[in-house]
């Protein structure tokens, strides 16, 4: 089912209104791209307008082809259609291709393109804040969904040669390294706790920390040593229980806002040619969850 009134927008088409984007998934409607996106287009000049746009899993097919039809230029891709979203575009860009999911389509003569630039705005964002030598750390993702099977791939693509994957069902976190240039360690999460003093990086990628598991915990963090760089790429709530007992155990931390403004601002890019400002998207995104 499709959340807009698609008569309107076409409407607007018609009349060489303002280039058209948006955000798919199900559900859309918390969603913070719009505000970044539309706050980008109006400071660069740029006639667009970007809208979220719930559409069911069922209908995915059918909601694509309507925004090809009513000539939409781009959409981002969120849950639960990144994979899906693979089978259905035209073209694909390889770092996606590797990675299995997109999350970003550009439409260029007709043919939708498929970008993912979920796991380079990761590695964009971590290189802002964190000031080892990544090459040489020590790296423990937990989860193996499509975010970290991004991240992983982004990771490896970039030299990053030691890394491990835990995740409650092994199997999963094995997967996450069959299309990779090198072998990783799968673990499970009894088993990554035991040994946590090992890791220089911890990246959590699951939704524990999310309404309607924000009390929970990912992993335990008892056996965490101290100044180990703890990230987090959930950025709704700003700080997680993971991030507050890493900050207790003497961890450096880092949210999702910069996976999140760094993945937005490479859609744009891909779809414009123009850079956003990095630091506004920045400040709409912890204003507007501040106010919360």
């Amino acid at each position: 089912m499709l959340q807009k009134g698609w008569g309107s927008i076409f409407d607007h088409h018609l009349y060489n209104q303002p280039a058209l984007y948006a955000v798919i998934g199900d559900p859309v409607v918390h969603s913070m791209s719009p505000d970044i996106h539309n706050a980008s287009f109006k400071a660069l000049g740029i006639k667009a307008r970007y809208e979220s746009i719930r559409i069911s899993k069922e209908n995915l097919l059918e909601g694509v082809r309507t925004l090809t039809d009513k000539g939409f230029k781009g959409f981002n891709v969120t849950i639960p259609h990144k994979v899906e979203m693979v089978q259905i575009v035209d073209e694909i860009d390889p770092l996606a291709k590797k990675i299995g999911a997109i999350n970003t389509v550009g439409v260029e003569n007709g043919k939708l393109i498929g970008y993912n630039t979920d796991g380079p705005g990761f590695l964009k964002g971590l290189q802002q804040f964190y000031k080892q030598d990544l090459l040489k750390a020590n790296v423990l993702i937990i989860g193996a969904g499509g975010a970290a099977r991004a991240i992983v791939m982004t990771l490896v693509s970039n030299g990053v040669s030691r890394l491990t994957v835990a995740n409650r069902t092994i199997e999963k976190a094995s997967n996450l390294f069959v299309n990779c240039e090198q072998k990783g360690q799968a673990l499970t999460i009894n088993e990554a706790e035991a040994c946590l003093e090992q890791f220089d990086l911890i990246i959590n990628t699951t939704p524990i920390g999310m309404e309607p598991n924000k009390d929970k915990m990912p992993i335990l963090l008892e056996n965490a040593k101290q100044k180990t760089y703890v990230c987090d790429i959930i950025y709704n709530p700003l700080q997680t229980n993971l991030l507050t007992k890493a900050l207790e155990k003497g961890c450096h931390v880092q949210n999702g806002v910069p996976m999140f403004v760094y993945q937005a601002a490479m859609s744009f890019e891909y779809w414009t040619g123009r850079k956003p400002d990095l630091e506004k998207m920045t400040e709409i995104v912890n204003t507007r969850l501040l106010q919360k």
